[in-house]
């Protein structure tokens, strides 16, 4: 059973940075595609940042140029950093990793808390 584990959450003001660790039990190679979604109070989940097994990334238009998204291959580990955070970036942040199907599995990590407050 593949295992994500998010790391480096925490508070910071307005302005701020903070670097998202996802590590994987597994090789990510395995994967084809692994991102970080958000969830804030009462609002949907959503996809913050995406990269392919190939490298490609995606971004949601409300952080890009903001947050960048990596994968570090030897580590089994992607990251998410991200800069000049604003206070509606604070919710909780999954890691996700997919295989594509058929039949297809779908991973998530246990969340990691953001807060961007003064």
């Amino acid at each position: 059973q593949v295992q994500l584990v998010e790391s480096g959450g925490g508070l910071v003001q307005p302005g701020g940075s903070l670097r998202l660790s996802c590590a994987a039990s597994g090789s990510i190679v395995s994967f084809d595609s692994m991102g970080w979604y958000r969830q804030a109070p009462g609002k949907q989940r959503e996809l913050v940042a995406g990269i392919s097994r190939g490298g490609s990334t995606s971004y949601a238009d409300s952080v890009k140029g903001r947050f960048t998204i990596s994968r570090d291959n030897a580590k089994n580990t992607v990251y998410l950093q991200m800069n000049s955070l604003k206070p509606e970036d604070t919710a909780v942040y999954y890691c996700n990793a997919i295989i594509w199907g058929p039949p297809g599995y779908d991973y998530w990590g246990q969340g990691t808390q953001v807060t961007v407050s003064s």
